[in-house]
């Protein structure tokens, strides 16, 4: 039986296909076609791929060409990021309607904590619904959805039921179904880490908790005991509506391959133009600066410089990237490059609340 203290509810939402959903409600002839916002045939990334378009096999963040491999018909669409932000803030205000809990993870997916709701609804799944109908109303673009007793569980829950459906992992359901969760499931373990888990025998839940904590730290370091918890059900989801940012960065796919240092440092140049733009929005600064590397054949290479201290000063950023872009300078061409600033402002405080927990309602 899991503790009291470790019980909340919450709602994981998550925007069905969001990008390539706001295009095809916004351009008719795209509806019931495979989409991708971002790139083109012959270059580029894929930002979002409609369901039509998964259908083929194509996914975000791969590489353009190989989605129109796999998809011949796929029609490429520019992104229009403004457009999107002004979707996610009108869902946005939906969900302040029911409480001020509310942790954006992306522009289309965020965490509400409805333990204590504006509204008086009594159960978290009701909520849930009524929240994907009123996005739909006011957006005309359908949401997921998943219900259960901390953030781990309910990510993992919006994702039984999509698109446009939503789940619901009740209190006295969580231990059998984390048991029977395979472990590339869990959000949060990456490929890497669910290939090394299978070797060592751990498939499902079940056999993640065999494992003691221990031995867990011992094999796969500080990770060990955050699996050691998530499989118990045992996680303080505190939903924090001022989410830190984590970092801000700038990149560029380009027409042709460069190879020459002058092309690279125009480009970089140009790059961090864009970076110090949003930085100056953003009013954040950082102590590390890294460049990012994505060369002709997808090999990609990122290079770090931390500061001593915070800054947002463009004039240390740019001479520091331009000697990172020399440490050795690429020997292969280059179809992408970007700049990023992390470790942003000074290390946050957490505050931890103390829950008094009664029996929830799902």
């Amino acid at each position: 039986m899991i503790p009291a203290e470790y019980i909340r509810k919450i709602i994981h939402v998550d925007m069905d296909a969001f990008y390539a959903s706001v295009e095809q409600r916004d351009n008719p002839e795209l509806q019931g076609k495979p989409v991708a916002v971002g790139g083109s045939k012959e270059r580029g990334v894929v930002a979002a791929a409609s369901y039509e378009a998964r259908a083929f096999g194509v996914k975000s963040a791969m590489a353009s060409a190989i989605a129109y491999r796999r998809c011949p018909h796929i029609i490429f669409v520019k992104p229009n990021f403004e457009k999107y932000k002004a979707v996610s803030q009108q869902i946005r205000s939906i969900f302040y309607e029911y409480t001020d809990l509310v942790e954006p993870l992306s522009l289309d997916e965020a965490y509400l904590d409805v333990t204590e709701n504006k509204k008086g609804i009594a159960t978290a799944t009701k909520i849930a619904k009524e929240i994907r109908a009123r996005i739909f109303e006011t957006t005309q673009l359908r949401a997921s959805a998943g219900i259960s007793i901390n953030k781990f569980i309910a990510k993992v829950a919006s994702d039984i039921n999509k698109p446009n459906g939503q789940k619901t992992i009740m209190p006295d359901e969580v231990i059998p179904f984390l048991e029977e969760l395979p472990i590339r499931k869990f959000y949060g373990i990456g490929a890497k880490t669910a290939e090394k888990m299978k070797r060592q025998g751990l498939h499902f839940g079940r056999d993640l908790k065999t494992w003691s904590q221990a031995l867990l730290l011992q094999e796969f370091g500080k990770s060990g005991a955050h699996y050691y918890q998530i499989v118990r059900g045992l996680q303080k989801s505190e939903v924090k509506p001022n989410r830190q940012r984590k970092s801000i960065g700038a990149e560029r796919t380009f027409a042709r391959n460069l190879s020459t240092p002058l092309e690279m440092e125009e480009a970089l140049t140009k790059i961090m133009k864009v970076l110090n733009e949003r930085i100056n929005t953003s009013r954040e600064s950082g102590k590390t600066i890294t460049l990012k590397l994505k060369h002709h054949d997808f090999e990609q290479h990122t290079r770090s410089y931390t500061f001593e201290k915070p800054t947002n000063n463009a004039k240390l950023l740019l001479p520091k990237i331009l000697e990172l872009l020399q440490q050795p300078f690429p020997k292969k061409p280059v179809r992408l490059l970007g700049i990023s600033l992390s470790n942003l402002g000074e290390e946050p405080v957490d505050n931890i609340s103390t829950y008094v927990q009664l029996t929830l309602d799902f």
